[in-house]
């Protein structure tokens, strides 16, 4: 378990194990999901990582114009 103190500026530090685990770079993204009396943190993938994550989903979406054709 790893623990991390709230600055007086609302910052807080990610241990450096986590940080190593994790991959995490400098100005990667996070979300801060609050769940009950929790906090989770979610780490957004890049772009490039993100590419093929939801396999056979359907990208076409239909427009109006093509709709009154």
């Amino acid at each position: 378990m790893y623990s991390a103190t709230i600055s007086s500026r609302y910052q807080i530090v990610i241990p450096r194990a986590l940080r190593k685990r994790l991959g995490l770079k400098p100005k990667q993204k996070v979300v801060f999901i609050p769940l009950g009396n929790t906090l989770r943190l979610v780490v957004v993938p890049s772009i490039e990582q993100a590419r093929g994550m939801f396999p056979g989903i359907e990208t076409e979406i239909p427009r109006e114009e093509d709709e009154a054709r």
